[in-house]
C-alpha cells in the first residue's frame, strides 16, 4: 500500500467564528442522530418489557446495538475537536441506554434462573 500525506498549517484571517460554528453545528447534528437512536433503543427495550419477552437472543441483539451506539459516539467525539455543545447530552443518553440494558439483562437472567454476568 502506497500513499501520500500532506501536513499544513493555516490561520483564519476572517470568519473564524463562523467556521467554528459551522463545524460544531455539524457535530451537533451527528450527536442528535445518536440521541434519536438512543430513543429508538429505549423504545425497543420498553417493548420487550411490555411483551414480557426476556430472552438471551433479545439481550444479545440489544447489546450489539449498544456497542454500535458507543462506537458511533467515540467516532464523533474524535472529530469533535472544537467542543460541540451536544456531546454531554449525547453521552448521557448513551449512558441511559447502558443502564436500561443492565436492568433488562438482570431481568433476563432472573427469568432464566441464572446469576447476571457483567456487561
Amino acid at each position: 500500500m502506497g500513499g501520500k500525506a500532506t501536513l499544513f498549517s493555516s490561520t483564519t484571517l476572517a470568519g473564524q467564528e463562523q467556521l467554528v460554528e459551522a463545524f460544531n453545528a455539524s457535530r451537533d447534528d451527528e450527536y442528535e442522530e445518536i440521541i434519536d437512536k438512543c430513543d429508538d433503543f429505549l423504545q425497543q427495550v420498553r417493548k420487550e418489557y411490555e411483551a414480557n419477552h426476556f430472552t438471551y437472543a433479545e439481550l444479545e441483539e440489544n447489546e450489539v446495538d449498544l456497542v454500535k451506539l458507543k462506537g458511533w459516539l467515540d467516532k464523533i467525539r474524535t472529530r469533535d475537536v472544537l467542543g460541540a455543545s451536544k456531546f454531554e447530552t449525547t453521552e448521557q443518553a448513551v449512558e441511559r441506554c447502558e443502564h436500561v440494558l443492565e436492568e433488562y439483562a438482570a431481568r433476563v437472567y432472573a427469568e432464566e434462573g441464572e446469576e447476571p454476568s457483567p456487561l
